[in-house]
Order: C-alpha cells, then structure tokens, then sequence
C-alpha cells in the first residue's frame, strides 16, 4: 500500500475542514421557519418580545404595549421598493383597526438610515406607531430574512399569520378581518 505524502494528507485535511466549515455555515445561516411551520400546522406562536427606541426618538416602545389589541406588525426599511408599495395599504388599514381601538399596525423600521426611515414616513404619510431597529436584532426571532415582512398578531399576543413580501387588500381581508370581527 503505497502512503500519502505529508503534503497529500494536509491537504485532505485541509479539503475536509474547509467542507466541514461550509456545512456549518449554510446550517448556522439558514433563517428560523419555527413560525411558518406552526402556522402552516395551524397553529399560532407567542410573539418574540422587543423592547426599541422609538422612530421619533421619543422614549422606547415595544409588542406588549399593545396587549389585548390586535397588532399588524410591519418589518420594513426605506431602502425597500416593495415597503414603498405596500405602505399606503398598511396606512388605509391602521386608520381602520385604530379607530375603535381595536388595533393597530406596528412598523420596525430596520437596517436603515434614522434620517431616511423618518423622510420615508413624511413621504407616505404615516401615523401608526414606528419602532427603530438599526441592526435587526428584535426581529431574528421572527425569522425575519427580507423586507418587507408583515405578521398578525392577535389580542393574546400570538402570531396567527404572516407574509414574507409585500401585503396586499386581498391578505389583509383575510388575515386581519376576520380578527376585528370576532373582537
């Protein structure tokens, strides 16, 4: 049996960490789909606490504010095209849900400019609440991996639906409505 030369073997070994390496990166990178996998059994999830700064720098904020109210929580950044395209649609159904107290939608502007995210809210409009994440770190535990991402969470304060992408009427109505009308 003829035997490896040094060189040979070290670079085996060096092939096999850099292998091991890989796998460890794709598995440690892969986003939490705990949250879509419990939905799509049909079960809800206890939504992730967080506690931020305010997008108007004023005090802090956070999910248990809002407690016992129906809470349409908005991942979003200014730098996003489809955050631009949805935030109409989130404004006209947060004057809705807000009205009678029921509810109301909740943006987390991430990984973005202070200076932009306040321009983008000027820009569209926006009255509901805003929450500043710059480095994403609350929304981990959703398994937040893009934006815009949006999920519903009920007067319990557990997630019963999402969307990963932009919202449109049609999810809204399905997901939110049938919340306001059971309240």
């Amino acid at each position: 049996m003829k035997r490896l030369s040094p060189f040979a073997a070290a670079a085996i070994v060096g092939v096999v960490a850099l292998l091991g390496l890989l796998a460890y990166g794709l598995i440690a990178s892969d986003p939490d789909h705990g949250i879509d996998d419990a939905l799509a059994r049909g079960e809800t999830v206890a939504a992730p606490a967080f506690d931020l700064k305010r997008l108007s720098g004023d005090g802090n904020g956070s999910l248990a504010d809002y407690r016992g109210k129906i809470v349409v929580l908005n991942a979003w950044a200014s730098w996003c095209d489809p955050c631009r395209e949805e935030s109409p649609l989130l404004e006209r159904w947060h004057r809705r849900i807000s009205r009678d107290g029921r509810g109301t939608v909740l943006g987390i502007d991430a990984l973005d400019i202070d200076g932009d995210a306040r321009a983008f809210v000027r820009e569209y409009g926006l009255t509901y609440p805003m929450l500043r994440d710059p480095e994403g770190e609350s929304l981990v535990d959703y398994g937040v991996v893009g934006y815009p991402e949006t999920f519903v969470i009920d007067e319990r304060g557990r997630i019963v639906a999402l969307r990963r992408g932009a919202v449109d009427e049609r999810w809204m109505r399905e997901n939110v409505a049938p919340l306001l009308e059971r309240s």
